[in-house]
């Protein structure tokens, strides 16, 4: 899963196009807010609409929530954010001082799959990872939104 992970932040992050933010917090929960405020900031910053940056909020907190447990852990959660035109690719690592296996949960797959394009959490080398990956939707046109017929 991971191979096609990094495919589509390739595709959504042309080479020489993308600008890259870090940010390193206390895997505690009370830290966690960092990373979804950075989220939606760049979010915003690339023109998301407002239910885009919601689920993209929405999809860190149950990330990080997979990382890190409903109580945190000793330890560090490094994030990196890669923006581009197409959308926004947020990859974290944990450095942790014990050992932890992360694996999400069939619920926590559910909601990932409605609220970003691609998502993949692993346990890497240097402690478990994730990367989720959220595409910029076309902003539609006065009257896209309407069925076709309608109030005519």
């Amino acid at each position: 899963m991971e191979g096609k992970s990094e495919r589509a932040r390739e595709e959504l992050l042309p080479v020489g196009s993308e600008d890259e933010v870090r940010l390193a917090v206390p895997a505690r929960p009370e830290f966690l807010g960092l990373v979804r405020v950075t989220a939606a900031g760049l979010a915003s910053r690339l023109g998301f609409t407002f239910d885009q940056v919601e689920d993209l909020r929405l999809a860190i907190d149950e990330i990080s929530f997979g990382m890190t447990g409903s109580k945190g852990r000793d330890g560090i959660l490094e994030v990196t954010f890669f923006l581009s035109p197409e959308g926004l690719a947020v990859r974290g690592e944990g450095h942790f001082s014990t050992p932890a296996r992360v694996q999400l949960s069939e619920l926590s797959e559910v909601i990932l799959n409605a609220l970003v394009d691609e998502h993949s959490m692993s346990d890497g080398a240097a402690g478990p990872r994730f990367l989720l990956v959220k595409k910029r939707e076309p902003k539609k046109a006065d009257g896209d939104d309407q069925l076709s017929g309608e109030g005519q």
